[in-house]
């Protein structure tokens, strides 16, 4: 066992850091605390690394916290074919950590592609996880990306993508998508670090908004103004463009959320395992589709929701938000951050553990 070393407040923290066999992978752990479960998913670009915050804050309020690289990501496995990464298999990869760490039972806490997995291992498996918390992205049944325009999920995601993207763009599923993913990886690897700088920041809300979009309510956007939103914003780029120059920001300077340090072990992390495992997540949107079909779109555990008003993720699926409370019978709570981005546990960390505390606190 090795320990992981960082920085929160100012404060150095250790945590273990090991390996487990789940699911036939490999995964990385890193845990800190004792008590009650809760298992901790991360998104993309990101690694365990993303939960800091939350791995100090949860641990020292009496609680064992687990989070871990998913398959495709840091220290764990990265199986080669796309099909290893549909959606039954990352809830399968959340199952076999809970039964790797010697427990039956956790709360599961995602944030981005890790909240589309938190909760979809919440709808199928209650047995397993007795509680859901989902950040940035929303519950939207077997539509697990809750796609604008598409409050049943009766479109399939690369429809939506369409219709979003028009003639001469592609939604950024595409983007990623696209030639095996060969094209979005091409622009991204020569340049690791400052696509990962750029990117991280253009999705928080450190961008200063144009004048009169400052005080949009972007949440209340028509059909047609979110359509005009996404195609303009950053979830739109032109067809065999790049991405990074046209819809990204070089900071001048980094936020206190994002230190040259922590690019240092992001950067690290994907400089040395590449972003295939981890893009392959959205060549599969169409089969995840496919495989939730028929099945009750209900979440029975406790479940809480926190977006914020600059994620992109939050506005365009504000009719998914609408849904929830008959999605998830038992929902505690929608919360949404205000003049927060994409990456809620980083740039709003004491908000965000001061909402998942009290949620643990009613839920245990």
């Amino acid at each position: 066992m090795r320990k992981e070393h960082v920085t929160v407040n100012g404060r150095e923290y250790q945590f273990d850091s090991y390996a487990v066999q789940a699911n036939g992978q490999r995964l990385h752990i890193v845990e800190a605390g004792e008590g009650p479960l809760v298992l901790l998913v991360h998104g993309f670009p990101e690694t365990w690394y993303a939960w800091r915050y939350q791995l100090v804050a949860l641990s020292e309020a009496g609680y064992r916290v687990v989070a871990f690289d998913t398959r495709g990501y840091g220290r764990s496995t990265k199986p080669s074919h796309y099909v290893d990464y549909r959606i039954t298999e990352l809830v399968a990869d959340c199952v076999g950590v809970v039964d790797a760490v010697g427990e039956s039972k956790a709360i599961i806490v995602g944030h981005d592609w890790g909240a589309t997995v938190a909760w979809t291992a919440a709808w199928l498996r209650p047995d397993v996880f007795t509680a859901v918390a989902g950040l940035a992205n929303v519950f939207g049944g077997r539509d697990i990306g809750a796609l604008p325009f598409n409050p049943d999920g009766k479109k399939r995601p690369s429809e939506i993508a369409a219709e979003i993207g028009g003639d001469d763009k592609w939604f950024y599923q595409d983007y990623f998508s696209y030639h095996d993913s060969q094209f979005a990886i091409d622009q991204m690897t020569p340049d690791v670090r400052g696509w990962l700088r750029d990117g991280l920041f253009s999705w928080s809300a450190g961008p200063e908004l144009p004048a009169e979009a400052r005080d949009t309510d972007f949440t209340k956007l028509n059909d047609e103004e979110l359509l005009a939103f996404l195609r303009a914003a950053g979830p739109c780029v032109t067809k065999f463009g790049d991405w990074r120059e046209e819809a990204m920001t070089t900071p001048k300077q980094l936020p206190p959320w994002l230190t040259e340090e922590d690019l240092d072990v992001v950067a690290g992390s994907f400089e040395a395992g590449g972003f295939h495992g981890g893009l392959c997540h959205y060549q599969v949107l169409d089969l995840n589709w496919e495989l939730l079909a028929n099945i009750d779109e209900k979440i029975t555990v406790p479940a809480l929701y926190i977006g914020s008003d600059r994620c992109a993720a939050t506005i365009w699926a504000r009719d998914a938000v609408e849904k929830l409370p008959e999605r998830c019978p038992d929902l505690r709570g929608v919360v949404i951050l205000n003049d927060c981005g994409h990456w809620q546990q980083l740039e709003k960390p004491d908000e965000v553990n001061a909402h998942l505390l009290d949620f643990l606190a009613h839920t245990r």
